[in-house]
């Protein structure tokens, strides 16, 4: 039988990869895609009538508030979404027996590590936007069992404006960039991510609980953006710099470990160069 499965914030950069990858579930899986002129998730009452109406078995929660700077000044929004939002969809998940399968960030953590983060290390969030993401971690834990919260860094995809298409276009035009050196991290595709948690969902698994998924290595910003560079031979145009000043705090390393997902699906994940190389090729193709 196959599974009903609610895709929130469908118009996100991981929600429009799991649409673009969906028809090779056709076969098990029924997506539901909804945006926010559809459902509101931070609206209970509509959340409530909407799960009276409909049976999901599982619902992939791609809703954020992601502008971490900006954040630092629109608190409020950034709660309501990461966290208030997160919450209203928990209760109705385990309301209605629904498995939440929810997108978490390495901000979760203040950076001070020397070694790859463990899913059982101390969060501690330097900044509003990982101090809401934890929040509504914390209230997924609260209201019910049947979870999957996976951590994320890093992200990016073809889709929306992040790291990897604004650096593309720029150097395409060739514009000359300036790219900091003091943060490391590892830069993940939307296209990896989609397959884990398709994965999850196809397989039935149920060892609930967090996971951090991300490519395998780690770089710095400069690092990521000359990747890119290269792969348009445009080196010259990218400078290093230690760092700028920016509103919000970052964590200074955030890499995550991925043993327990690796330990999951039984294979190693795709390096981080692999994965920016296959979105790059896409990016050229359009």
């Amino acid at each position: 039988m196959k599974n009903k499965v609610l895709v929130t914030g469908a118009n996100g950069q991981l929600g429009k990869t799991i649409r673009e990858i969906s028809n090779e579930f056709i076969n098990s899986i029924d997506f539901v895609f909804v945006e926010k002129s559809q459902l509101d998730i931070t609206n209970q009452n509509e959340l409530d009538t909407y799960f009276k109406a409909n049976t999901f078995d599982y619902c992939i929660n791609c809703a954020a508030y992601t502008n971490v700077d900006l954040a630092e000044t629109e608190t409020q929004k950034a709660i309501e979404v990461n966290a208030n939002a997160v919450n209203n969809l928990a209760k109705m998940c385990s309301l209605y027996h629904t498995s939440l399968m929810h997108v978490s960030t390495d901000y979760v953590f203040d950076g001070t590590n020397q070694t790859p983060y463990l899913e059982t290390n101390d969060t501690n969030p330097i900044n509003v936007y990982g101090q809401s993401k934890l929040l509504g971690e914390n209230y997924i834990r609260e209201q019910l069992d049947a979870h999957f919260i996976i951590r994320t860094s890093w992200l990016y995809s073809k889709f929306e404006k992040n790291f990897v298409t604004s650096i593309f276009n720029k150097l395409k035009n060739d514009e000359k960039l300036t790219i900091i050196t003091s943060q490391k991290g590892t830069p993940t595709s939307c296209i990896d991510l989609s397959y884990f948690i398709l994965f999850i969902i196809t397989n039935s698994i149920k060892n609930f609980g967090t996971y951090h998924f991300s490519a395998q290595g780690e770089t710095t910003w400069y690092g990521l953006a000359m990747q890119i560079a290269k792969y348009l031979s445009k080196s010259s145009n990218v400078t290093a710099i230690e760092n700028y000043p920016t509103k919000a705090k970052r964590p200074m390393y955030s890499v995550l470990s991925n043993d327990k997902v690796e330990e999951l699906i039984k294979k190693p994940l795709n390096n981080w160069q692999e994965s920016v190389d296959e979105v790059l090729k896409n990016l050229s193709q359009e």
